[in-house]
């Protein structure tokens, strides 16, 4: 603009005024703009390494807050397969006691048929037989195919009546020539006579070695609660089958639950 001044030099004075106004003023502009240029790259200068600093400490955070977390779900699992691996050992532990504690509910309640185990001295010796309700026992024999025993009872029936005590016996033979363990269970016909019928002495649910053709008796010893003739459910039962079966014992091998079929 100055050189423009210089070459033209009939210019008035007015428009040389006016030429220099501008001049003044777009120098003014220019400074102004490269002041806030200078003034923006400072700023960022000074607030971006803040700005980066402000985001590590952040990732930092959020992975120590991820390793915490996955720590603690660790723990968790841990935790809950403890738990699955007891479950499942009672179980199993469940599973193998459940046999013989159902056979000692059933002795115990005559649940299933299963006559009556153990008895009370006093008991039997204060009982009042009921003379005019007669019973007749009857008694039957079975041998599961795994054991090659011989065995029958010495008597297929007896009358007796309730409150008194009665003495039967079956008889056993090993017809082999090598020796066998037999362990045996029974059942009482109707079911619900079971309750009533107690042992008092009886050779079910022990193991009985016989050796080759040896032969023995066993006997079974027991009595018809008085309470038989009191309850309405029985006023129809004048016959009560006892039945045994004797099966070889084995390692693993399972009897069958009291008063139910083995298949």
């Amino acid at each position: 603009m100055l050189l423009a001044l210089l070459v033209r030099p009939s210019l008035c004075r007015s428009q040389v005024s006016v030429l220099l106004q501008r001049c003044v003023r777009t120098l003014q502009c220019d400074s102004s703009k490269a002041l806030h240029s200078q003034t923006e790259h400072c700023f960022l200068r000074r607030r971006l390494p803040l700005f980066l600093h402000t985001q590590s400490r952040g990732a930092k955070s959020r992975k120590r807050q991820s390793r915490s977390q996955a720590e603690e779900w660790k723990a968790r699992n841990k935790t809950v397969l403890t738990y699955i691996v007891a479950a499942g050992v009672g179980m199993i532990g469940l599973s193998y006691a459940a046999v013989p504690l159902y056979r000692l509910y059933c002795q115990a309640s005559g649940l299933g048929g299963t006559a009556v185990a153990g008895h009370d001295a006093e008991l039997v010796e204060s009982m009042t037989p009921v003379k005019e309700r007669i019973i007749k026992i009857q008694f039957n024999a079975d041998t599961h195919a795994s054991i090659q025993w011989n065995f029958r009872p010495q008597q297929t029936e007896i009358f007796v009546v309730p409150g008194e005590t009665a003495l039967a016996f079956y008889r056993a033979r090993n017809p082999t020539d090598k020796h066998i363990i037999g362990i045996s269970t029974y059942n009482v016909v109707p079911f619900d006579a079971g309750q009533y019928f107690n042992k008092i002495q009886c050779f079910c649910f022990e193991e009985q070695r016989l050796n080759p053709h040896e032969e023995v008796d066993m006997p079974v010893f027991f009595y018809i609660d008085p309470e038989f003739d009191e309850d309405p459910r029985m006023a129809r039962v004048d016959t009560i089958t006892l039945s045994y079966t004797f099966f070889e014992a084995k390692e693993g091998q399972k009897l069958p639950l009291p008063g139910y079929s083995y298949n």
